[in-house]
């Protein structure tokens, strides 16, 4: 009863206090990669009053309410805020982070993944209202930290770094936008916007394109900014699909793209809706 008392009075503080920056965690059955994850938040050199944790716990509750509880108290994190909902589901756990989130930047981390102690404090600095920080890339199997594996998105920093120009999403910049992971958002640009939880696979692509007819610039932090892409068997990445399924997600999701951009094609670019309306296709061989 107390436990639930406590919770209830942690919401309405969510719903009161202004913050700089709104992590925004959602977990399912979480084993020992959630707490990596908490404990690279817990060393942010940014200050811990400038940002909260909200940590969703969709689709399951005991033992790992227990747990986190457990793990929060011994850690003194009291910016962490712990919100439980039965509905399962990464979608519907981000939406509901979205309405009690109070920062003026978002920043989306996935529970398996971790990131570098300058994370937040590089993107907030190289952030500003209508620019979205971009920071560095870095891709493991797990159990093998130390070997960095060949991935898109390190390709698409290096490439971005060395521009002294104006980033556009005609450019590679556009391959950080598959997710809503390794930036920091301005919330000014996702506002009401949600992420559809009636597609369970490339969703966040989905919620990324939605919001780019609101995109101005980016800018891109020092390699000290580091996001800790994990790749680990049993995650969503490694769910196989049968063919079927691939095949009507990929028309699913070209339908939808086109809806999007003909709702206002002078806002959208055009060079990222074909990158990924095409995209769809190669999505149908994986």
């Amino acid at each position: 009863f107390l436990q639930e008392n406590m919770l209830l009075i942690l919401s309405f503080c969510i719903k009161n206090i202004r913050m700089k920056i709104s992590v925004i965690v959602p977990t399912y059955k979480p084993k020992y990669y959630l707490f990596e994850c908490l404990n690279s938040l817990k060393e942010q050199t940014f200050p811990v009053d400038d940002f909260e944790i909200l940590l969703v716990l969709n689709g399951c509750c005991e033992p790992y309410k227990s747990e986190i509880e457990e793990y929060l108290l011994k850690n003194i994190m009291s910016n962490v805020y712990l919100i439980q909902a039965d509905q399962p589901g990464v979608s519907n756990a981000r939406n509901i982070a979205l309405g009690y989130a109070k920062g003026s930047y978002v920043a989306f981390i996935d529970d398996d993944d971790y990131v570098s102690p300058f994370y937040l404090e590089e993107l907030y600095t190289k952030a500003s209202l209508d620019t979205i920080s971009l920071c560095y890339p870095y891709a493991f199997n797990d159990g093998t930290p130390e070997i960095q594996l060949p991935y898109y998105i390190t390709d698409a920093y290096e490439y971005c770094s060395r521009q002294t120009r104006c980033l556009k999403l005609s450019s590679k910049v556009r391959k950080y936008f598959s997710g809503p992971c390794m930036k920091l958002i301005p919330m000014d640009i996702i506002k009401e916007r949600r992420f559809d939880v009636n597609f369970r696979n490339g969703e966040d692509t989905l919620f990324m394109f939605l919001i780019s007819d609101r995109f101005r610039y980016f800018a891109i932090t020092s390699p000290s900014a580091v996001y800790y892409r994990r790749y680990r068997l049993g995650s969503a990445l490694f769910n196989k699909r049968s063919l079927k399924e691939r095949v009507v997600n990929c028309i699913l999701h070209q339908f939808y793209y086109v809806r999007i951009f003909i709702s206002n094609p002078f806002k959208y670019n055009f060079t990222f809706f074909v990158s990924r309306f095409l995209g769809e296709f190669v999505s149908i061989r994986n």
